[in-house]
């Protein structure tokens, strides 16, 4: 199985919380069918395409910077991401399942998956003041950035 999900919910864009939390619903119906149907067999991963839609259209772009990565959205084409979905849906993937795959034009990419990133212990266990005055400067260090899809995917497509 193929599912598509997009980087509107793997990293965050404006504009998309609806589209963003059903599209990490499908990384969540992957994995878990990754998980359950392994023993049979079955693979399921995902892929984020990156192709000109309509939905692109609803990203809001107001700057100069926004409106020109809105243009060069346009060259990607549906086309581009087709090989690797067949590949994924070939027995040549035959140990691929449980994954998170994009194709950008002539790139293809592989997601990280959520992991814990830090972890801090108390033995006589945590009040919120505790949790403000030691685990968070603990763990602040780990924070994710609050990125948008072109923050991480800065480059133009080759």
């Amino acid at each position: 199985m193929v599912h598509f999900t997009s980087t509107s919910g793997l990293i965050g864009n404006f504009g998309q919380a609806n589209y963003a939390a059903a599209k990490m619903g499908i990384v969540g119906l992957s994995k878990s069918i990754a998980l359950d149907m392994q023993r049979f067999n079955v693979r399921s991963n995902c892929m984020s395409p990156f192709a000109w839609t309509r939905m692109i259209e609803t990203i809001p772009a107001s700057t100069p910077q926004e409106l020109d990565r809105i243009e060069k959205l346009k060259t990607l084409q549906p086309a581009q991401i087709a090989p690797m979905v067949v590949y994924l849906l070939s027995d040549l993937a035959s140990g691929v399942t449980g994954q998170i795959f994009a194709s950008r034009r002539n790139e293809q990419f592989i997601f990280n998956q959520h992991r814990p990133a830090r972890s801090v212990h108390r033995s006589e266990g945590w009040t919120p003041a505790g949790i403000h005055e030691h685990a968070m400067p603990a763990l602040t260090a780990a924070f994710s950035p609050l990125d948008r899809d072109g923050d991480v995917f800065y480059w133009d497509p080759v």
